[in-house]
């Protein structure tokens, strides 16, 4: 997952102090968002902001409640022209001690909010996944549509392929009785 670089948005849980929330606002600069904006495909990532609070949850956990909001500018799935879009989401994350990373073949995905806390909670890594995740996945610019004749063949080989779908078995079981 893309991260925003800076030790500022690490902070060092040895000293947070557990009895006092701590209050949130990160807005990267120009440099910072425009490699966050290449690592994610953006053609620009003109505002950002990860505003909220982070407090002590129990006797060992953190948690951090807050927004992020951003103006990205992705590009078209199929003009490539400049879509804009603005983000406005809430985020929640919870770090706690007790959870252990999996070792096995399989897991058992758990709680997307609930991370592994180790001596540094990353509000950088926070803030670039919260974004990654918010982003609208297939932009679109107004009026945007494929030309006919691909919409067309695309949907005609999509039927072709629901009607068929042992053609090629058909092909080479009868090509090996012949010999």
């Amino acid at each position: 997952m893309p991260a925003l670089s800076s030790p500022a948005y690490r902070l060092r849980v040895a000293q947070l102090n557990p009895h006092r929330p701590l209050p949130i606002d990160l807005a990267p600069g120009a440099e910072e968002r425009a490699a966050l904006a290449a690592e994610l495909g953006l053609l620009a990532l003109p505002a950002l902001r990860l505003t909220g609070e982070l407090r002590a949850c129990g006797s060992r956990d953190w948690e951090l409640t807050g927004q992020v909001q951003a103006e990205a500018v992705q590009p078209c799935v199929v003009t490539l022209a400049p879509v804009p879009a603005r983000i406005d989401e809430a985020v929640r994350r919870r770090w706690t001690p007790d959870l252990t990373t999996p070792e096995a073949e399989e897991v058992e995905m758990g709680d997307d909010e609930v991370e592994p806390l180790g001596a540094v909670i990353d509000l950088g890594a926070v803030l670039a996944e919260a974004l990654a995740l918010a982003l609208p996945p297939y932009p679109r610019a107004p009026g945007a549509e494929l030309p006919a004749e691909i919409a067309a063949g695309a949907e005609a080989a999509e039927t072709e392929e629901r009607r068929k779908p042992f053609a090629d078995l058909s092909a080479l079981l009868a090509r090996k009785a012949r010999e």
